[in-house]
């Protein structure tokens, strides 16, 4: 799964990357600690030169109550295309989510060690996601899910799932087009090997009121975990 991830960027590389458009003098919220029921930028295949400030934590359209408890902040690919939360969006509504990187925890004896994971080549990270936006009258909450996948090499070493990930920029501007489900589900597949780099960081991530940029701070020696 991916229960907590960063964004710490600057317009220019944003726009290095991406080619994005920003309104003048728009500020982009840093946070070093996305938890769950959180807002965090994606880009939509709405607008897919624009990013979005959504909802971490997917509230289906149908939903009675529009409540987000975070239950939803992850998609499994596997079967994504048959869930009643998810086989709607997934056909319709996809999105890009943005992060430098994401933490995992990997079990160690009798605790669990946090580690964060980021693209070796230090461009910024562009996980699959699926958006969706529910209405109570004029008032809309737009949220999103992560989608998920079983783990490749680097990975395996901390956890069974992780994100899906776009490090190509055909694949980024694929997923936002307009595309069948029998196009959109095999892009869904791990990540391929040699892409991530990873260390340990501080236990102070653990708490979603600690957000500051010590959280990115590597502790002690990481080895090698595949």
């Amino acid at each position: 799964m991916c229960g907590r991830f960063s964004f710490v960027a600057s317009q220019e590389k944003i726009q290095h990357q991406l080619g994005l458009d920003f309104e003048t003098g728009a500020n982009l919220r840093i946070n070093f600690n996305i938890a769950p029921t959180q807002h965090a930028y994606v880009i939509t295949n709405e607008k897919p030169r624009a990013l979005q400030y959504l909802t971490w934590g997917l509230i289906p359209s149908w939903s009675n109550d529009g409540k987000n408890i975070g239950q939803l902040i992850n998609a499994r690919s596997e079967g994504i295309e048959t869930k009643p939360s998810f086989r709607v969006p997934i056909r319709k509504n996809r999105c890009l989510v943005l992060a430098d990187s994401f933490y995992e925890w990997k079990q160690q004896g009798g605790e669990k060690v946090p580690y964060r994971i980021l693209l070796r080549n230090g461009d910024l990270m562009l996980m699959a996601g699926i958006w969706d936006v529910w209405y109570k009258g004029d008032y809309a909450i737009r949220s999103f899910s992560i989608i998920t996948c079983p783990p490749n090499q680097e990975m395996t070493g901390i956890h069974n799932r992780m994100p899906v990930i776009f490090d190509r920029i055909s694949d980024q501007q694929k997923w936002l087009s307009d595309l069948s489900l029998d196009e959109v589900l095999p892009m869904l597949h791990t990540p391929e090997n040699g892409i991530l780099d990873m260390y340990k960081v501080s236990s102070k991530v653990n708490s979603v009121k600690n957000n500051s940029p010590d959280l990115h701070q590597r502790i002690g020696d990481t080895p090698t975990l595949f």
